[in-house]
């Protein structure tokens, strides 16, 4: 009976997931910051590191909403070591995930081509 293996990493990437959604949300409302979701957790498998990847609601002040993020990285660590029964913690590094964007932006060019399977004769 083959069962599916998961890693030790991919259990601590989806408990951190769901540990930063809160607090990254907690910190854009204790700070000020535009709106931010957690959109995926990667950890290295030393886990020394943790690649954090998020997604601006207003994508637009998607810059502003990083800089204020990592500003603010140290006091996200500081909780999450509270949140999570880890010995260590990993560093946080924090990225900005644009596929959301470009999914909408390919979904706008799609939703703007004329409709050409209509104009063609049928065979």
């Amino acid at each position: 009976m083959a069962q599916k293996s998961f890693h030790r990493t991919d259990r601590v990437s989806a408990q951190l997931r769901r540990e930063l959604g809160t607090l990254v949300r907690e910190a854009v409302q204790e700070h000020g910051l535009p709106s931010l979701s957690v959109s995926d957790v990667e950890v290295t498998r030393d886990m020394a590191h943790a690649k954090v990847f998020v997604t601006a609601l207003q994508p637009e002040r998607a810059a502003e909403a990083m800089k204020g993020l990592k500003a603010v990285a140290h006091e996200i660590r500081f909780r999450l070591a509270r949140a999570v029964k880890l010995r260590h913690v990993p560093e946080l590094h924090f990225h900005y995930d644009d596929s959301v964007d470009r999914g909408e932006r390919i979904d706008n060019l799609l939703r703007d081509l004329p409709d050409l399977v209509d104009d063609e004769p049928a065979p």
